[in-house]
């Protein structure tokens, strides 16, 4: 809006994420038009880009833990709704001069590593024997010796742990082939873990950060997995936001998929500690299971080179200030804890 765009969002409004009422935000710009309708009703999809001329597709469902039991529904909004949306798109294919999807990091399942001789490896998931004994840390397949993780390339092969992840594989795969076939300029945005304001806090399958503030709202303990010393590449909303507008703005990252992250690991273990410490909830200290769920991987963190290169793109939020703006945004919220309802769900089904 503030770069002089009219902007339709065309939004299902889903419960989990929305709450139950299915209210529309508070926070959505009232100059923006607001369609509602599901990704999987083509004739609401036709309607929504009715003279549009640039998509940005950002529409899936989100939990990596839910989409291993409630595959169908992941498999048919996800992947089913991106085929209708990409059969309107072609339909338009003379007006529509960009299409920008959002994919993620779970694609790449396990991030790339290095042995200790500088060799480049690319793991899959760790052995149950190894989990089962607390051995956390990724290792060569061939010698077991441990690995250091490293930055990950888009080079990097693609082993997606969970339907979640597979269907954001379908999402930039369908995307970038169709829009090449068709001459539609399009490209792929890898997020890695997005944090900040407006991020659902009810919802019980969305990101560790928001999962972590809904816990601590409620005065409990933010629970975590295996030691809490797994990493990840933690990105402002505001950056993500940010390198959407500079895909639209050139030609030069046409056709590929780009990581959008910070470059720069923090643990899960960090990111707990430091909502503790803004939320100045002293007397609560984090629950480390120590135990493992099935499908989760150990490092894996942005190397943003091809971004620099082809979008002009770097992070300029650190996540000390992220996690600042973040908390002065929580402590104006309600949050409903929904973490152990999700959590039994995982254990019901030997996935936690």
């Amino acid at each position: 809006m503030a770069h002089g765009h009219h902007v339709r969002v065309f939004d299902s409004l889903e419960p989990q994420v929305h709450g139950a009422e299915g209210g529309v935000p508070e926070y959505l710009n009232r100059d923006a038009e607001l369609v509602r309708g599901s990704l999987t009703d083509g004739a609401a999809v036709r309607r929504a880009l009715e003279d549009i001329d640039v998509v940005f597709h950002q529409a899936a469902l989100v939990g990596v833990g839910q989409s291993m039991y409630d595959i169908a529904r992941y498999c048919q909004v996800n992947t089913g709704g991106a085929g209708v949306l990409l059969e309107e798109i072609v339909n338009r294919r003379d007006r529509i001069r960009k299409v920008v999807v959002a994919s993620s990091m779970s694609v790449y399942g396990e991030g790339a590593y290095r042995t200790a001789r500088g060799e480049v490896r690319c793991p899959r998931l760790r052995g149950r024997d190894l989990l089962e004994r607390h051995e956390w840390e990724a290792r060569d397949a061939d010698t077991g010796e441990l690995l250091a993780p490293m930055p990950t390339p888009e080079t990097k092969p693609l082993n997606p742990t969970s339907v979640y992840a597979i269907t954001k594989r379908d999402h930039e795969e369908l995307f970038l082939t169709v829009g090449y076939a068709y001459r539609i300029p399009t490209v792929a945005l890898r997020y890695f873990n997005i944090y900040g304001e407006r991020q659902a806090l009810s919802n019980p399958y969305t990101g560790v950060g928001a999962i972590f503030c809904s816990r601590v709202l409620n005065g409990q303990s933010p629970v975590i997995f295996e030691d809490g010393q797994q990493s990840r590449d933690f990105v402002h909303v505001s950056d993500v936001a940010r390198a959407n507008l500079l895909a639209l703005c050139t030609d030069r990252a046409d056709y590929q998929a780009i990581n959008i992250g910070t470059g720069r690991p923090v643990t899960v273990r960090q990111i707990a500690d430091a909502i503790l410490t803004a939320l100045e909830a002293y007397d609560i200290v984090p629950t480390v299971l120590e135990t493992f769920r099935e499908g989760d991987i150990r490092h894996c963190y942005a190397d943003i080179g091809l971004a620099r290169n082809l979008l002009g793109y770097e992070s300029r939020v650190a996540f000390v200030e992220g996690i600042k703006q973040l908390i002065t945004w929580v402590r104006s919220q309600r949050a409903t804890d929904q973490f152990d309802r999700a959590h039994k769900e995982l254990v019901a089904r030997r996935l936690a």
